[in-house]
């Protein structure tokens, strides 16, 4: 008994001692903001196994980058939490497009999901002999609007296109065609 009794002890000792260097942040960081040697700090703290905090040895090779997320002095920073690409990016728009149950597939879209928004015909249903204008782009968010139901689709399209996307998206006459996820 005495044995075991030594044994938990050690252990429960050794598992609130455990503890790791990882990356703090030591200013706030604005999204879209490089980080600088100055806004990380290593700390050594005892980390819950649920949370995956960036370790302190990559503070080097993390300068330079920037905030994925606006980063608050205080907090441990993750990998989610940085980025070497913002979005969106150069030559690109992010364009906010809302959608009815009936404008979208049902299959939940993702981040880097590769759509078609197409225009679909007027009020009084003119459907003619042209193709219908398509335009490709790339799913950066989803967001639901719970007082209208709509669901907002937030795309990153070539410069030269969003604001082609935006008036059409405007009148409500665009509908999402999700292509194959697989490439």
């Amino acid at each position: 008994m005495v044995a075991a009794g030594a044994l938990g002890t050690g252990y429960a000792y050794t598992s609130v001692n455990d503890t790791r260097e990882v990356l703090v942040v030591s200013s706030d960081i604005k999204r879209g903001e490089i980080i600088e040697a100055g806004d990380l700090a290593v700390v050594r703290v005892s980390v819950d196994p649920a949370l995956t905090p960036v370790p302190g040895s990559q503070k080097a090779e993390l300068e330079g980058s920037r905030a994925a997320v606006d980063l608050w002095a205080g907090t441990l920073l993750t990998a989610q939490a940085v980025t070497d690409n913002l979005v969106p990016g150069e030559g690109e728009s992010l364009v906010g497009i809302s959608l009815t149950p009936a404008q979208m597939p049902s299959e939940p879209l993702y981040g880097g999901d590769v759509v078609r928004i197409v225009t679909t015909p007027g009020d009084q249903g003119e459907i003619t002999d042209k193709e219908p204008v398509t335009i490709e782009a790339t799913v950066v968010g989803v967001s639901r609007a719970e007082e209208t139901g709509e669901t907002v689709v937030d795309v990153s399209v070539p410069e030269a296109e969003a604001a082609d996307l935006a008036a059409r998206a405007a009148t409500g006459r665009v509908a999402l065609v999700l292509d194959a996820r697989e490439r």
